[in-house]
């Protein structure tokens, strides 16, 4: 490991945010929650690194400066004393170049074949190694797992479309909700993999979700009754899925990505994602749709949201903004993960003229 350009000693910093979450750890145990996170680098005094706990595993990730050496063991040795549990301490330094990101990583303990955690008693893979970078589980969309496993406890039989599903988080929830049936849409087989085995994991039946390896731009729009337009002309070959609207959708789009059939821009152009998701959705249906991006302030995002909806005579009857859980605390009020949970009007509403 190199010397450690970041702002230590490590341990103390993790001690005094773990005792600032005394009672959202309370909380989260009556919930039967233990994948969290406990330290929030930048609001918490330690920018670029981030420090969560996945069930017995606590992963430390850092953007910027390297850990030093004693560090990985003295992040062990803090959690131990103050949850008081022995945790396999894994380190990913995801700083550039990424190349040489797994080169950097050091020695990882002995693991578990499946690790396994926990969130409101449902059973998620949390393995802190595999193809990807990012964890398996990300722990700030919690509270939109949540309000989604609460919309399908509330309306047993909901038809739910989840769109950029990744390993399936919010999926998972909605079918052990009651969902009728959930569609799990991510171009990435390796993610949706995962999804499936965490369907296993919560012994759900296997008719209830849906896997599907597609586009989530080409799918949203042939549901949505959209044509399917190729960049520069190209058309690759697709799936073919009839028009049909969804109970709940669910739009969790990456910041940036681009593909065959379209860009993913959440800065400048949120409505290209979001018109076909809405369409999608049923007069008087439910959505919940998220923004990453940091620098987006949340009222403006919804001004689009409204003016989107309205244009596509799809008007909004109510948006409620949902906040991360207090394991993400933002110093300034503004989080980078913005959510919105939405419902649509019963009816379309034709524009005059």
């Amino acid at each position: 490991m190199s010397a450690s350009s970041l702002p230590l000693p490590l341990d103390d910093a993790l001690r005094a945010a773990i005792d600032r979450r005394a009672g959202f750890l309370t909380q989260a145990a009556a919930e039967r929650t233990d994948c969290y996170r406990l330290l929030h680098g930048v609001d918490e005094g330690v920018p670029g690194l981030a420090v969560d706990r996945y069930g017995p595993i606590v992963l430390v990730q850092t953007w910027r400066g390297e850990l030093a050496a004693g560090d990985v063991e003295a992040v062990g040795a803090a959690v131990a004393d103050t949850l008081g549990f022995e945790p396999l301490v894994v380190w990913n330094h995801r700083g550039k170049p990424q190349a040489e990101a797994f080169e950097r990583w050091h020695a990882v303990p002995d693991l578990p074949d499946e690790p396994v955690g926990h969130e409101a008693g449902l059973r998620f893979c949390v393995s802190p190694r595999h193809r990807g970078l990012d964890p398996l589980l990300f722990l700030d969309l919690r509270a939109g797992r949540r309000h989604v496993h609460a919309a399908c406890k509330e309306q047993p039989g909901l038809r739910v479309l989840n769109l950029f599903a990744y390993t399936c988080g919010v999926g998972i929830a909605a079918a052990a909700a009651g969902a009728g049936e959930v569609w799990n849409v991510d171009f990435a087989q390796s993610a949706l993999a995962v999804g499936e085995r965490n369907a296993a994991l919560n012994a759900l039946p296997e008719a209830r979700s849906r896997f599907l390896k597609a586009d989530a731009f080409v799918m949203a729009r042939q549901l949505a009754g959209l044509p399917i337009k190729g960049r520069r002309g190209k058309l690759p070959a697709f799936e073919r899925v009839e028009p049909q609207t969804f109970d709940l959708v669910v739009l969790d789009p990456p910041t940036w990505a681009k593909s065959p059939f379209g860009v993913v821009d959440l800065v400048r152009d949120y409505p290209g994602v979001f018109k076909p998701a809405l369409l999608a959705t049923r007069p008087g249906g439910r959505m919940l749709v998220t923004n990453h991006v940091a620098r987006v302030d949340a009222d403006s995002w919804v001004d689009t949201l409204r003016r989107c909806a309205e244009k596509h005579e799809r008007p909004l009857a109510d948006v409620a903004l949902i906040a991360p859980d207090e394991d993400f605390p933002s110093s300034d009020g503004r989080p980078p993960l913005k959510m919105a949970a939405l419902r649509l009007a019963t009816t379309s509403v034709k524009r005059p003229g």
